[in-house]
């Protein structure tokens, strides 16, 4: 047995849910420095630090697998968001957009750490910005595919986890699938993987997944489905046909994964609703108040033109203006693009909150074994699941709903997260693991923010740690900010 130093930290009478989906059990674990030493029955030792769980659950630290909090991470360093909820490790640079050079966003969180772990992508949307400029509203030339894989390659080298993109948004909506085919056997050729937030969540839906199954099938790669869910009225009810699919990539081979946010809502921008950017298309705009969301369930997170407009609805807005829904949503975007035109140092104009999704879909999208748990939230952001995505699984969907055990649950934040990202030695209580650590109460844990008060901190954390350093405790950031960049790490 390794000598017991004074300043290792004991936690006792815990109930261990150590990540791997095994039963919970009573036991304490011993934290040395930044790993967990020991776990099981065991007693303090002379003038070491004891915590006492009281009972409560002691968990690996939560793995939110796409998150935006590479937005503000500097100007919000103790991750208030975040480790109120239990979250101990983000993974940035998402839906084709990261920080630039990855190099130097490593390096600067070396130099200034935040309270908890970044790991990142590189993102496709970035490198064809760096390649094609502003002349992307086409397909990439050879050259410029050639170029992007360079940067690629320097992104994976700089520690990237892989390529992640959002092909429903510009610039990556105007790439063909050979392009970002081409860039995925880049990643997979340095042991990366591929997340994507694909093509199309509504109308063309299938096709996106037909898409990503085929990039994993022939880049030879694992890839995940960002916040994966139905996000059309017409699409509801097909949650089972979607995980057959799945289903049967991975058992023709392709390690193709999923992640998820608790909500029936979710927050992009106007012009996503509009995927061929035909934005003075009555059609389409009937059919995207018909189809995708309701004028009553578009509300503006943010429209710089008029800063009014925050908070409300498409309905509201029409209704203030004295024009009708379709007429109000084609004339926002015309007014948010002409903003944008003249304030190019502002890249967040505007953003919605779009209710798209069905309760019956989300369960069983939810409970799928391979989907892990996100936020796709920021740090201070407009939308709930910045602030509320794991104590809202814990309380609605564990406690209430019974959707998933608790151990599941907690796997889906923990161990399996850190599987389909690729992390290594995080989400699991096990001796030589990290110690990222939560304690929850699992009888009261739930979440309190809601798009009326989206920054509201939830009920029933009481405590985490990262790296073996309390970041959250009594309801406050501690202000320690022990977090790591975690650049991918090559297997022995």
């Amino acid at each position: 047995m390794l000598p017991i130093l004074a300043a290792s930290l004991l936690i006792v009478n815990a109930v261990v849910i150590d990540g791997t989906g095994a039963p919970r059990c009573p036991a304490a674990v011993r934290v040395r420095g930044d790993r967990i030493a020991e776990v099981g029955a065991l007693s303090p030792a002379p003038g070491e630090t004891v915590v006492d769980a009281k009972g409560l659950v002691l968990a690996p630290g939560f793995i939110d697998t796409h998150s935006h909090g590479d937005r503000g991470l500097f100007e919000h360093a103790d991750a208030l968001a975040a480790v109120s909820q239990g979250i101990s490790t983000i993974v940035v640079g998402q839906d084709g957009g990261s920080p630039w050079p990855l190099a130097d966003f490593f390096a600067r969180l070396d130099r200034e750490p935040v309270a908890i772990n970044v790991a990142a992508y590189a993102g496709h949307g970035l490198l064809r910005g760096k390649v094609m400029g502003e002349d992307f509203r086409r397909h990439a030339r050879p050259d410029e595919v050639t170029r992007m894989r360079e940067l690629l390659a320097q992104e994976m080298k700089a520690g990237a986890l892989g390529l992640s993109s959002g092909l429903e948004y510009d610039p990556g909506i105007f790439s063909a699938r050979s392009e970002v085919l081409e860039l995925a056997r880049v990643a997979a050729t340095s042991g990366g993987r591929y997340i994507s937030h694909v093509r199309s969540e509504d109308r063309s839906f299938w096709d996106a997944i037909d898409e990503i199954v085929a990039i994993g099938r022939e880049a030879k790669l694992p890839v995940q489905v960002s916040h994966v869910k139905l996000a059309m009225h017409s699409l509801w009810g097909q949650a089972d046909r979607l995980l057959r699919t799945l289903d049967e990539a991975r058992a023709a081979g392709v390690d193709i994964t999923a992640d998820i946010y608790p909500y029936l809502y979710w927050q992009s921008t106007l012009t996503v609703l509009f995927p061929e950017r035909d934005f003075a298309n009555r059609q389409t705009a009937e059919f995207v108040l018909r189809e995708i969301s309701t004028p009553d369930d578009l509300l503006l997170g943010r429209f710089a033109p008029e800063p009014s407009y925050t908070g409300k609805t498409v309905a509201e807005i029409a209704r203030q203006r004295g024009t009708d829904p379709p007429a109000t949503l084609m004339a926002l975007i015309k007014e948010a693009l002409a903003y944008e035109a003249s304030h190019k140092d502002d890249d967040d104009v505007e953003s919605v909150i779009g209710t798209s999704m069905s309760e019956p879909d989300l369960e069983r999208l939810l409970a799928w074994p391979y989907a892990n748990i996100c936020t796709d939230g920021e740090l201070d952001g407009r939308h709930p699941r910045g602030f509320g995505t794991y104590p809202r699984v814990l309380g609605r969907y564990v406690r209430e709903r019974k959707v998933v055990s608790l151990e599941e649950a907690v796997r889906k934040m923990t161990s399996l997260a850190a599987h389909n990202v690729g992390l290594r030695d995080r989400g699991a209580i096990r001796p030589g693991a990290f110690a990222d650590l939560v304690l929850f109460d699992p009888a009261t844990v739930i979440d309190r923010a809601t798009t009326r008060d989206p920054q509201a901190l939830s009920a029933g954390i009481q405590r985490l740690w990262v790296n073996g350093a309390v970041v959250y405790e009594a309801g406050a950031a501690s202000g320690r900010r022990p977090g790591r960049a975690l650049r991918r790490e090559v297997a022995p």
